[in-house]
């Protein structure tokens, strides 16, 4: 009896071992390769001990599983050479947050896809082991790659939300990708809003008298600064928003800020407060 126990216990042992390096996934490969047979997976499946994901994957033990399991048991369902991509990288990345839907998932090849539930499937030439690596243990494009592919699939707001994000985090994004500088969606459209009103071109998030500002023409010695509700709210950041203006004015520059709605709403009455600033001598 005990040599029969044991015999169950061992592949059960190295499949425990699996799933906790792999999220609580294993796929039906690694269950043959630690000792079961076809009938013995089976018997695991009818009594709620493995739990079917996709075709050839299983759950050990339960079915809730977290996001890093579906992005795992994902990945191990499109077999070797299969990688996290698209959009589901740049979750896993930390650029996006995750969002119900498909699974992206990149396998090296020629173009065409083909349909699988739950998972979008790509597939790339150009997708080499060099562009692959892995975070918390779940093979994913790099970053650079990364945001190349979101761009294919992403508004453009929300790649350019990644790109912000990646360089927070000090991510190796390649030196191609376009920036402009700005840090928020704001910053963007305030930068658009002087570009489309043929303004002269602000300097984007440089350092003045020891302060970090927005924008900055430094020869009409004007900062202006964009004032989003979620970072400029509340007592604390009203004197911290005061001191800073004291502090610049003291330096020899005039400040002006724009409100979120003042930039998006009404794009005229900001381009014409700006363009008489800078006409003053």
């Amino acid at each position: 009896m005990l040599g029969m126990r044991a015999k169950v216990d061992k592949p059960d042992m190295a499949i425990g071992r699996i799933a906790s390096r792999q999220h609580g996934v294993v796929s039906r490969q690694q269950l043959r390769n630690a000792g079961l047979g076809e009938a013995a997976i089976g018997r695991r499946v009818e009594s709620g001990r493995l739990h079917r994901v996709h075709r050839g994957v299983y759950a050990v033990g339960h079915r809730s599983l977290p996001i890093e399991a579906l992005w795992m048991a994902a990945v191990l369902a499109c077999g070797e050479g299969a990688v996290l991509s698209h959009r589901s990288a740049a979750c896993l990345w930390g650029l996006l947050r995750p969002r119900s839907g498909p699974v992206d998932v990149s396998i090296p090849g020629t173009p065409g896809r083909k349909r699988r539930t739950g998972l979008r499937l790509h597939r790339s030439q150009s997708l080499t082991p060099d562009l692959v690596t892995r975070r918390r243990d779940i093979l994913v494009t790099k970053p650079a790659r990364t945001i190349a592919d979101l761009k294919r699939v992403a508004s453009a707001a929300e790649h350019r939300r990644a790109i912000r994000q990646a360089d927070v985090l000090g991510l190796d994004i390649g030196p191609d990708v376009d920036r402009d500088g700005t840090r928020s969606e704001l910053e963007r459209r305030f930068l658009l809003l002087c570009r489309r009103r043929r303004l002269p071109p602000p300097e984007v998030n440089i350092r003045l008298a020891g302060l970090l500002v927005d924008f900055a023409w430094r020869d009409r010695h004007l900062i202006v600064e964009t004032d989003g509700y979620k970072f400029h709210r509340g007592r604390a950041a009203f004197e911290d928003d005061k001191a800073r203006d004291l502090r610049l004015r003291q330096a020899g520059f005039d400040v002006l800020h724009f409100s979120y709605r003042q930039v998006m709403d009404h794009p005229e009455q900001v381009a014409s407060a700006l363009r008489k600033t800078l006409a003053d001598p």
